[in-house]
């Protein structure tokens, strides 16, 4: 069955933003490249969220290569954030970008976060891309983090997206969803698990938005045209989360001369 498209990114007559946001755990592109080329091709993003970017030998060109074949460029993160990289079309125009590596429990991986402030139509949009823990304590204190670090942007709309190893019940993804909108519970469209990619049992991956931003539909891409499941099966261990978002126009835009 082909999925109902999801709205085309597009600025609206009132000056409000339609951007499409992707977030995809690639497991370092260790799977088949062009398959996970033509899946992020396919959902025409304004914004990638990845996770599990390449972080060792000729990394910026592993990233640089992605970008290239999905006609994005690269924002910030990869090995200098521990994993997390964002990606975007040139639609955004960039005001600042942070990689920050997030404290460590010995013996666990290294983890951190990928943040950068676009405008998109003129509006400020933070931007958050992680990868929380494996193990339960240390998740919930990187989601507590994230939160801060949203807060420290001192920006009025921002997206966080990423692989959070929790589920809808798990205190991480609770805690998130408590100060933020769950985007795939708000809108559902698409399909639900993502985990993984060949039989997928668990929804670990997700798309948070404040609460100025409407959700305009939020889910695995799953059946929209252009993907195909061998290529999602292939292209990496995660199924892709793609939402589409409406983001208020510039206060002075919006209200009448």
């Amino acid at each position: 069955m082909v999925l109902t498209p999801l709205p085309d990114s597009r600025t609206e007559p009132d000056g409000s933003a339609v951007i499409r946001v992707l977030s995809y755990n690639i497991r370092s592109m260790r799977d088949d490249r062009e398959a996970l080329a033509r899946v992020i091709r396919a959902c025409a993003p304004d914004l990638v969220f990845i996770q599990e970017a390449p972080r060792f030998f000729r990394w910026r060109k592993r990233a640089a290569w992605l970008a290239a074949h999905t006609d994005l460029v690269l924002l910030s993160g990869g090995a200098t954030a521990a994993g997390p990289l964002l990606l975007c079309s040139l639609r955004a125009a960039v005001e600042r970008t942070e990689d920050l590596l997030l404290p460590r429990t010995p013996g666990l991986h290294r983890r951190g976060f990928a943040t950068a402030v676009v405008r998109i139509a003129g509006t400020r949009i933070g931007l958050l891309s992680c990868h929380l823990s494996l193990r339960h304590d240390e998740r919930l204190a990187q989601a507590d983090l994230l939160l801060d670090r949203l807060d420290a942007m001192q920006v009025e709309h921002a997206i966080a997206a990423g692989d959070l190893n929790d589920g809808p019940e798990g205190k991480a993804f609770r805690l998130l969803a408590g100060r933020l909108q769950d985007c795939r519970s708000v809108r559902p469209w698409g399909a639900d698990q993502t985990f993984p990619a060949h039989d997928p049992r668990l929804r670990i991956d997700a798309i948070f938005a404040t609460a100025g931003i409407e959700v305009l539909g939020c889910g695995v891409p799953s059946g929209l045209s252009g993907i195909t499941e061998p290529d999602l099966r292939a292209a990496t261990d995660h199924l892709p989360v793609l939402a589409a978002l409406r983001v208020p126009a510039l206060a002075s835009l919006a209200e009448p001369a």
